[in-house]
């Protein structure tokens, strides 16, 4: 009896599920069928009765190729875990310039709102992803769609034949019979066929739906064009900050410095005393000059990264931050000097992140290193959870930094924590 229910639950789902899939593969031909209808409506006889049925195969299937593939991709990751990229083109950042206008990626705007409807537009109709969505609309009916129809066409083979078989009619005892050996006939196909029927659209999916090799290259290359983009102003913005803090800090401490020497000088004979008082201030002066440049180079690259390794510049951010961190590593290489510093800002960022909005208070950190080489640094406190990646945010700027070097951010951080960073760096080992 366990394996009879079984069964009956596996028709009943793979009925369901054949459903789905013939229901999403025949929206496209559903509305060609729709357009030959009203051409027929309309009567062969009248000269413009076929622009009506033109627009609509045209309208139609431009507007449902795209949400038929996504829907095909999701019900294939659903029901079987298999995972086909989209390989759609991306959009890259809308960034404001120095003479006030965005530029999108293609052009300049005046405004945000106007570089981003450009952007949109320019993305959904040069994007060569177009083509094989198209070309997967008119496969997929022909293919999985057709498996996908048996179930539900022997239901309704069924149905005709009872109701054929046992309603009133002028028909004989033969056609009766024929009748009701035609559904059942049309009730055993889908039974037997419910299971399997809708599998079809897994080897479909991943056939006619995956970016092929020039799509992905493409990708690939504006992928690298937009981190190339990104990293440029960030550079820029970096250096900009140092000018600001030497201009700010140290070189208005060194010119008071010199001040108070030339002066103290000139008084050395007539008044000691005060030419002692402004040597005291000008030595407070070069110390206080001297942290400010000790802080400024920490802050492009701390010694103890350089001298100790990642794995020691993290126990140290631990030891200076205010909440309970513990550091666990398990890094048999040393990652490549670059990596290491883009992974120990990435997280000084995140505990500053704990510290200022988590409203955490314990941090735990580990640094791995899989089998392929692939560097990761998992961090998770017990905050109040609710961080979000927001475009033009933090988190969005550390993504974009790890991007530049195949990285990626992983963010889980349920309303009420806790909150867990994965970062992971395919090339972190040397």
């Amino acid at each position: 009896m366990r394996q009879l229910g079984r069964w009956v639950v596996r028709v009943g789902v793979g009925f369901l599920r054949a459903c789905a899939v013939a229901g999403v593969s025949m929206l496209v031909p559903a509305v060609w069928a729709a357009a030959v209808a009203l051409g027929v409506r309309w009567g062969p006889g009248n000269p413009w009765s076929w622009i009506a049925p033109v627009v609509l195969v045209c309208a139609g299937t431009l507007a449902l190729s795209r949400p038929v593939c996504r829907a095909v991709r999701a019900l294939v990751a659903r029901w079987t875990g298999t995972l086909v990229p989209a390989g759609y083109r991306e959009a890259p950042p809308v960034v404001r310039l120095s003479t006030g206008y965005w530029w999108n990626g293609f052009g300049y705007e005046r405004t945000r709102r106007d570089a981003l409807m450009d952007q949109r537009w320019r993305i959904r109709w040069n994007d060569p992803a177009n083509l094989r969505d198209l070309r997967f609309t008119a496969i997929v009916p022909l293919t999985a769609g057709l498996v996908a129809l048996l179930p539900p066409a022997g239901v309704a083979v069924a149905a005709l034949g009872f109701a054929g078989g046992f309603g009133p009619g002028p028909g004989s005892g033969t056609s009766v019979t024929i009748a009701r050996l035609v559904g059942v006939l049309g009730l055993a196909t889908a039974v037997a066929v419910s299971p399997y029927a809708w599998r079809t659209i897994e080897p479909v999916a991943v056939r006619f739906l995956r970016p092929s090799a020039a799509m992905a290259l493409a990708e690939r290359v504006e992928q690298l064009t937009a981190q190339r983009a990104e990293v440029t102003i960030a550079q820029a913005a970096e250096i900009r900050r140092i000018e600001r803090d030497l201009h700010d800090g140290a070189q208005a401490r060194l010119v008071g410095l010199g001040l108070s020497l030339a002066t103290a000088e000139k008084l050395m004979e007539t008044d000691p005393d005060r030419a002692k008082a402004l040597m005291r201030e000008a030595r407070a002066g070069a110390t206080a000059s001297l942290t400010e440049l000790r802080e400024l180079v920490r802050g492009i690259n701390p010694p103890v990264l350089s001298d100790r390794g990642l794995v020691d510049a993290v126990r140290a951010l631990a030891l200076d931050n205010p909440l309970d961190v513990a550091v666990r590593a398990d890094l048999r290489h040393r990652p490549d000097p670059p990596v290491e510093t883009a992974l120990y800002f990435a997280v000084a960022e995140l505990l500053s992140n704990a510290v200022k909005h988590a409203g955490a208070t314990r941090v735990r950190i580990s640094l791995t290193e899989g089998a392929t080489g692939a560097g990761g640094v998992v961090i998770e406190d017990d905050g109040r959870g609710g961080a979000l990646v927001r475009d033009g945010g933090g988190l969005a700027g550390l993504r974009r930094r790890l991007a530049a070097f195949d990285g990626t951010l992983e963010i889980t951080s349920p309303v009420g924590g806790p909150t867990l960073a994965t970062l992971e760096v395919p090339c972190a080992s040397s």
